[in-house]
C-alpha cells in the first residue's frame, strides 16, 4: 500500500464521518422542539462534521500537494468560537425568558441569574 493509496482512505473515512455529522447536525436543528434543544445540533455535531471536513482536506492537500495549514488555522478558530458563541445565545435566550427557566439552587438565588448581591453592589458603588 502506497502513502497515496492510505491517505486516499483516510480521506473517504473522514468525509463519511463529516456526513454523518453534519446530517445529523440538519436534522437536529429542523426537528427538536425548543430554541435551547435546537442550540445544540449545530453547535455539537456540526462542529465535529465540519472538523471531519477540514481533516479530509489538510490531508488532501498535504498527500496530493503542497501542504496548507489554512485548514488547522480554520479547525482551531471554529473548535474556539463555537462554544462561547452556544453560550451567548444560551444565556440570550434564558434572559429573554423564552425557555424553561433554570432549576434552582437551595439556598442560592445568584445561580444564573444577572443578579448581584448586597455586598458586591456597594463594592461596585465604591469603585464608580
Amino acid at each position: 500500500m502506497t502513502l497515496q493509496l492510505i491517505a486516499t482512505l483516510a480521506i473517504a473515512i473522514l468525509l463519511v464521518i463529516g456526513l454523518i455529522f453534519s446530517f445529523v447536525a440538519a436534522l437536529g436543528l429542523l426537528k427538536l422542539n425548543d430554541a435551547m434543544m435546537r442550540l445544540h445540533a449545530p453547535t455539537k455535531a456540526g462542529t465535529l462534521g465540519t472538523g471531519a471536513f477540514l481533516l479530509a482536506s489538510m490531508i488532501h492537500s498535504y498527500a496530493f500537494g503542497a501542504g496548507s495549514l489554512h485548514e488547522l488555522l480554520i479547525l482551531a478558530f471554529l473548535f474556539a468560537t463555537a462554544p462561547a458563541s452556544a453560550n451567548f445565545m444560551a444565556r440570550v435566550n434564558m434572559h429573554k425568558r423564552e425557555c424553561s427557566p433554570p432549576p434552582t439552587l437551595p439556598g442560592d438565588e445568584m445561580w444564573s441569574t444577572l443578579n448581584v448581591p448586597e455586598e458586591d453592589r456597594e463594592i461596585e458603588e465604591m469603585q464608580t
